[in-house]
């Protein structure tokens, strides 16, 4: 039997029948077939074509039965890996033999280590070695199935076959007249008679320890271990050593090894000489990322599984010395998250400074708020998907597609040529006057630039033709591509900073070098890009209306730039163009200029079809074009004192700012302000922005400020390190007085009584007990070999800027309210602090305020052509200038109602919010009067000249262990202070304090971004980027908002909280520096200086396999070379 599902142009299958009727009915064998259980392959390996059928095999019996026999249990190919998951570990619990359930156990264990919950309920265990099988794909079930001797079974037309798992991956691609039927692992036991201990571990190697990221390199190492009588050694039989994802195409035994180790008695020689035999077998292929590292854990692997056997030799399993101050990390990973929050809210203001809830949050809870693509379809609408340059620099000589089924969906493709008359081939600008291209025509100036927008009649067909796009390119008449800052410099390709832009260098460089006792002169540090990783790509709907107007639907932080591209892209007034946005799924910045392109780019498809037309770009295209964080390489030079307080820095920076300038000339500005959060003495820099043939780079996060003060970070760790300092003593001895803080700060310092920072980083280091556990933390380091740990704290000054802001009251006559305001819901709680400024600012009029009247208010859409000015969201003051408008409207209504209000309680004593507006509009038609009766407020906020720039501060202190063999890094513990002011909503802020923080961690550590010779992003999926997860935060996460004084220049003494604390993300990895600093002296041997050891260049971001590189990627080899040399012969 046999269940078929027709979609237009597809079929599903679901056959019932046996796994022989099935190979025989010939389906295998038709054209344009997909065969699945889970499909989950397509989330690695993108379909590249539609199928005229999809057959699902779950529902052959045969596939998902569990057969339990003598010698092993057989599981179906279909069973889902949790299903196998459930059943090894049934498996290991009724096992009679004492040592025989260690294989099954740790099977289970690793495999709930692959990928996430969902697609392991999904995925089949047979499809993941199918997938091991047909691809270079790194498994982790391939390996550890391989190391535990398991054989597969094939139906080969009427044919059942056994082979083992290794012949198996060895063999081409499965064709259609064969099927994987089952997997068939064997028991395992020790075997008393000859005296044979049964072992066997897995390994894995991936940057998160949990699961839903594949490894670097995996193994698995299964054996029987025997006495030798007379030297009481150990001997090793039975060797089945895997390895896999290590740069290979499969998973394979390494059989000198095994061969070489068995019969011997294990010592620190043989187990060295072994070692050498691992490097000489496990070889990437070349263009693996990352070969050497990949070679060296595999290393680290064997020795782990070796170093428990043999005497003297110290098991990296093992931690040793645990102070009661210190996190145990033997188990870490099955520690519960922790987190300590305090906060302190006042009543001055009441309902501001509440801790309420977030406005409408039961709809995004329940899936039920409504984002741009959750707008229904309208009718005939259509689906673009970009169509985009995979070479930097090229003349376009022509767009083709490949003969398949998705190129046949095609309904045309919008061009530049398609820009009508009076239209500008333009898709982004910004204040500064400079536009980037929508389209690359004739040139494609850099790697992912649209060329053009295919169209198709669903968002799949789009995406899928897309990628059938075949681009003729040639490079006649051009000129290299420029794709670093240092050829940028050589070529003299650079964006001026406006003048009132440019920061502003503080005292005489010359001078202050000349004080010094010490200096450091033109070292080097590098921080890479980062992806916004908003929840919800770059999207739009763009719908035609009468007389050429157009409305567009846009996951925007800046609607009125949009209204002002797309209008100029179409050759028509802005009174024209509607851009609407309810609310966006995340923007960090990534929609502030980058979402104009495909806002612009829907509405020139939807004019030029006269039909409705959405745009939804899939992850891979939006990590591809939208840019990301300011990459750039900072060269320094210090002078400083013996007891470490620095006289002079200069600073030569390369900012790599793409194609365009978009906000580009801001950077230099906000990365010398980071920067100045230490008092340098002197401070002089040389800031290149350098324009590039990559795509532009935008702002995101606290930009600038960011890098800025990681920067800063680096030159004080070096400065201590040189000295042999405690680099939080460095810290402070060069924190500023005020009147240096003036002197740096001069627009936004503000009053001395505002300057917190000395306060919050001494109760920092009281409430985290951070010389405590630095102690502690020594100890530990002295104690463990094979795992180190660090302990840093960094100070947070950042500056900010308020921005006018436009706001609407209206209330309604049934007393409701609705509000509009210029700034966007990012999911920032923004409307959440406007609904609680309008009822204190209404509250004036009782002395109780309006009770009730928070529930009566509803905060609406932002509408290009309803509340005009409404600018851009960003920068962290949105919600502030947003309620400052909001409360200068409701103070224009209260003014009007105070004398309804005053009349009404004369003639009847307690009088009802309901009842007060009623009667001002009867009023109104009383005396047609529309300045008493008017019951609409609308307010044009502008901050005073002194209150637009202010400070903020912070501090926050990290701990973290590394792992020496893998280079992995555990967060263990984190503690934040941050002076949030009088906060409008201190459960909103502490949340986004704690993101702020934990993006920050991102860029820092986690987030590999990767560009090709050719510029192209490659690290363009989640497969590949990896931003933080539940296990890679800190075990122990403890914020504490500071709620200080009033502020007469704020609003209502408010600061911001959307930002800064991505700054604080450094002291993660500044620990991360001193714990590898601890590897470093300990694996040193005398060979070098203890200030060589302690100073190096530690990169943003620094990933496990840089710790591991600056760890050592030969310090197994190190440490069994000076066992051997000592004489320790048998390891004892």
């Amino acid at each position: 039997m046999m269940l078929v599902f027709q979609a237009p142009g597809r079929d599903g299958i679901v056959p019932k029948v046996s796994n022989s009727t099935i190979i025989n009915s010939g389906l295998f064998s038709e054209s344009s077939v997909k065969v699945v259980v889970g499909n989950t392959s397509t989330g690695v390996y993108k379909d590249q074509d539609l199928y005229d059928k999809y057959i699902d095999i779950a529902g052959i019996p045969e596939l998902s039965a569990i057969v339990r026999k003598d010698k092993g249990i057989e599981i179906g190919a279909a069973t889902s890996i949790s299903k196998t998951i459930e059943i090894l570990n049934q498996e290991s619990e009724s096992t009679s033999s004492p040592n025989g359930s260690v294989v099954f156990r740790k099977l289970a264990e690793h495999m709930s280590k692959v990928a996430s919950p969902f697609v392991r309920n999904t995925a089949s265990i047979g499809g993941n070695i199918i997938l091991a099988h047909k691809y270079p794909f790194r498994s982790d079930i391939a390996t550890i199935l391989l190391g535990a001797a398991a054989t597969v079974n094939l139906q080969v037309s009427s044919k059942t076959l056994h082979v083992n798992l290794e012949q198996f991956l060895e063999q081409p691609p499965l064709d259609h007249s064969t099927l994987l039927l089952s997997i068939f692992i064997p028991h395992w036991t020790s075997d008393c008679k000859k005296e044979h201990t049964l072992v066997f571990e897995t390994y894995r190697a991936a940057p998160r320890p949990l699961g839903n990221a594949v490894s670097y390199v995996n193994s698995a190492f299964l054996g029987h271990v025997s006495l030798d009588k007379s030297s009481g050694d150990n001997i090793l039989s039975n060797l089945h050593l895997a390895f896999g994802a290590y740069g290979t195409e499969h998973a394979i035994r390494a059989r000198k090894v095994e061969e070489y180790l068995t019969g011997k008695i294990l010592s620190a020689s043989v187990v060295l000489e072994a070692i050498r035999l691992v490097r000489e077998t496990i070889v990437p292929v070349e263009g693996t990322t990352h070969p050497e590292y990949r070679v060296s854990v595999a290393v680290g692997f064997l020795f782990s599984f070796l170093s428990p056997l043999c005497k003297g030799v110290i098991d990296p399993g093992k931690t040793l010395s645990i102070s009661e101050d210190l996190v145990d990390t033997d188990n870490v990973h099955n520690m519960p998250l922790s987190s300590r929050r305090e906060t302190l809210s006042g009543d001055e203001y009441t309902p501001v400074g509440d801790p309420i809830k977030k406005y409408k949050v039961e709809l995004q809870a329940s899936g039920e708020a409504i984002y741009v693509d959750d707008i229904p379809a309208p009718k005939n609408c259509l689906y673009g998907e970009f169509i985009y340059s995979t070479q930097p620099l090229a003349n376009v000589k022509s767009i083709k597609f490949k003969p398949s089924l998705a190129s046949k969906k095609i309904i045309t493709v919008v061009s530049a040529k398609d820009i009508p008359t009076g239209g500008r081939n333009i898709g982004s600008t910004f204040w500064f006057g400079d536009e980037e291209p929508l389209f690359g025509d004739p040139i494609a100036e850099f790697a992912g630039q649209a060329l053009g927008v295919v169209i198709a009649e669903t968002q799949r067909y789009a995406d899928m033709a897309a990628k059938q796009a075949v681009v003729e390119y040639t490079t006649d008449g051009l000129k290299a591509p420029i794709l670093t800052v240092e050829q940028a410099v050589q070529n003299n390709s650079y964006f001026q900073v406006p003048p009132e832009r440019a920061p502003k260098q503080v005292g005489d460089f010359s001078k202050g070098m000349a004080e010094a006792d010490h200096k450091i002169m033109s070292e080097e540090v590098k921080l890479a890009s980062q992806y916004y990783f908003y929840m919800e790509t770059q999207t739009a709907l763009a719908i035609p209306d009468e007389d050429n107007t157009m409305t567009v639907y846009s996951s925007s932080q800046f609607p009125e730039l949009a209204q002002n591209v797309i209008s100029k892209c179409l050759g028509i007034p802005f009174n024209n163009v509607r851009v609407i946005t309810r609310r966006a799924g995340g923007g960090f910045g990534g929609k502030a200029v980058r979402s104009l392109h495909i806002a612009t780019a829907a509405a020139l498809c939807a004019h030029t079809l006269r039909r409705p037309v959405r745009m939804y770009l899939n992850r891979n295209t939006d990590m591809i074009m939208v840019g990301g964080r300011h990459p750039m390489k900072a060269r320094y030079s210090v002078g400083f004192k013996s007891d470490g307080k620095i006289t002079a820095l200069h600073l030569d920076l390369l900012i790599n700012a793409g194609i365009s300038a978009d906000a580009s000339p801001i950077i230099p500005g906000t990365i010398i302000s980071g920067l100045k959060k230490y008092n340098w003495g002197a401070l002089s820099f040389d800031v290149k922005l350098c324009k590039t043939n990559n795509t532009s780079k935008s702002v995101m996060r606290a930009p600038g400020e960011t890098q800025g003060s990681l920067i800063a970070e680096a030159i004080i760790e070096h400065v201590a390190a040189v000295l042999s300092l405690d680099a939080n003593t460095v810290r402070q001895r060069n924190f500023h007085s005020y009147d240096s803080l003036v002197l740096f700060y001069p627009e936004s310092a503000g009053e001395s009584s505002t300057y917190t920072l000395h306060s919050i980083f001494d109760r920092l280091a009281s409430t985290s007990s951070y010389l405590k556990r630095a102690e502690s933390i020594k100890k530990f380091n002295s104690c463990n070999k094979w795992r180190k740990r660090g302990i840093s704290s960094v100070p947070l000054i950042l500056k900010v800027r308020v921005r006018p802001a436009p706001g609407r009251v209206s209330v309604l006559s049934d007393g409701s309210i609705v509000i509009e305001v210029g700034g966007i819901e990012l999911g920032q709680g923004l409307w959440t602090k406007v609904q609680q400024m309008a009822v204190y600012a209404l509250g004036q009029l009782w002395p109780n305020g309006c009770e009730g009247l928070l529930d009566r208010i509803r905060v609406l859409q932002s509408d290009t052509l309803n509340l005009i000015q409404g600018g851009v969201t960003a920068g962290s003051t949105t919600s502030e200038s947003s309620c400052a408008a909001t409360l200068q409207a409701c103070n224009m209504l209260v003014e009007r109602l105070k004398p309804v209000l005053d009349r009404l309680q004369l003639q009847s004593g307690i009088v009802s919010w309901d009842t007060l507006i009623s009667q001002t509009k009867k009023r109104g038609k009383e005396t047609y009067s529309s300045s008493a009766s008017s019951i609409a407020a609308s307010a044009y906020w502008v901050p005073d000249q002194d209150s637009k720039f202010y400070l903020n501060y912070g501090a926050g202190t990290s701990e973290v262990e590394i792992d020496l063999l893998t280079g992995a890094i555990t967060i263990l513990r984190s503690d934040l202070i941050y002076d949030s002011g009088k906060s409008l909503n201190p459960a909103v802020d502490l949340g986004q304090i704690e993101g702020s923080f934990i993006q920050g961690i991102g860029f820092f550590i986690y987030e590999e971004h990767q560009i090709n010779s050719d510029g192209l992003v490659i690290s363009n999926s989640t497969w590949d980027y990896k931003i933080p997860s539940v296990d890679t935060i800190p075990k122990q996460f403890n914020v504490e908002v500071l709620n200080t004084g009033y502020h007469k220049n704020r609003v209502l003494s408010s600061k911001a909280s959307g930002e800064p604390a991505v700054v604080l993300g450094a002291s993660v990895h500044c620990a991360v520096r001193e714990a590898i600093q601890a590897a470093r002296i300990e694996f040193a041997g005398g060979s070098e200086s203890t200030s060589s050891l302690l100073t190096f260049q530690l990169d943003v971001p620094a990933p496990m396999t840089l710790v591991k590189e600056l760890c050592g990627l030969d310090i197994v080899e190190m440490y069994l070379e000076d066992l051997s040399s000592h004489g320790v012969g048998n390891c004892n």
